[in-house]
């Protein structure tokens, strides 16, 4: 539920559209503007938010652009949007720009290596769970599995993620429902990568997310722009504002959408 103070922070971001160009608007995808779904390839938007989007899309003064754990290119077909959007995959490892280009920030030699030999391993014994591959991480899923089972999974996991975490430039990230253990950079990266990019000008610019992982992003944007938070039930966080969704997510972007009137011409090239 959005309080009086979050009413007033949200009413002082949108206020600062005026005069200003170029917008920023960076978000998760999965939980932030899906909701989760055991089969990833099945998280396909809120209601009403594809539209949102499309509508903030066409409005042409707004740079939009996911950045999510998934690797880049499944977001465009789950997002269904008009034009394909920017996408930083793998928590910013991996950059897919609307235009097709494809940048991907490979992990070091020893780190590959490492993971490969655990790729190996969970592909012939997942430890009960949901085994991911990523180029740069090994994931580990329970999402919908029964309590007992997800602790055994979650136990088994850490033996074997734990001895090599700070190893080899792995870390091991913990996220709602899994582990990753992963090389390169996180989310808060990407996040100032782009506020670099978009310069020091009147450019308001927000990122929404969800779960631990997007907690270096909402770091990365405080004092720069509005951090986010995207769930149904509150917890501790660096973000400025709560936001249950799918209602409070479509006002936000509706709103956003609103905001952009009063934008000057700069359009942000397709």
């Amino acid at each position: 539920m959005v309080t009086r103070k979050a009413e007033k922070q949200l009413d002082s971001f949108f206020e600062s559209f005026a005069g200003a160009t170029a917008p920023l608007l960076m978000m998760d995808y999965d939980g932030t503007l899906a909701p989760f779904r055991v089969d990833r390839y099945r998280a396909r938007p809120w209601g009403g938010v594809r539209e949102l989007l499309v509508r903030i899309q066409r409005q042409g003064q707004t740079r939009i652009v996911i950045i999510t754990g998934r690797p880049a290119g499944e977001i465009a077909p789950l997002l269904g949007m008009e034009r394909a959007p920017e996408v930083w995959g793998l928590h910013g490892a991996e950059r897919l720009l609307p235009d097709g280009r494809h940048k991907l920030k490979h992990a070091p030699p020893r780190a590959r290596a490492k993971l490969g030999e655990l790729h190996k391993r969970l592909r012939r014994d997942a430890l009960g769970g949901l085994f991911e591959e990523k180029s740069n991480a090994a994931v580990m899923h329970w999402r919908g599995v029964p309590a007992k089972k997800a602790q055994l999974i979650e136990q088994k996991t850490r033996e074997l993620f734990e001895p090599l975490a700070e190893m080899y430039g792995l870390t091991l990230l913990k996220f709602e429902s899994g582990l990753e253990l992963r090389a390169g950079p996180e989310k808060g990266d990407a996040v100032r990568t782009l506020l670099q990019e978009t310069g020091r000008g009147k450019h308001p610019a927000a990122f929404l997310g969800d779960d631990f992982t997007d907690e270096g992003a909402f770091r990365a944007i405080e004092g720069r722009g509005l951090g986010v938070l995207v769930r149904r039930e509150k917890r501790e966080t660096a973000a400025s504002v709560w936001l249950q969704p799918p209602e409070e997510l479509r006002s936000f972007l509706a709103q956003w959408s609103r905001a952009c009137r009063s934008l000057g011409a700069q359009r942000i090239p397709a």
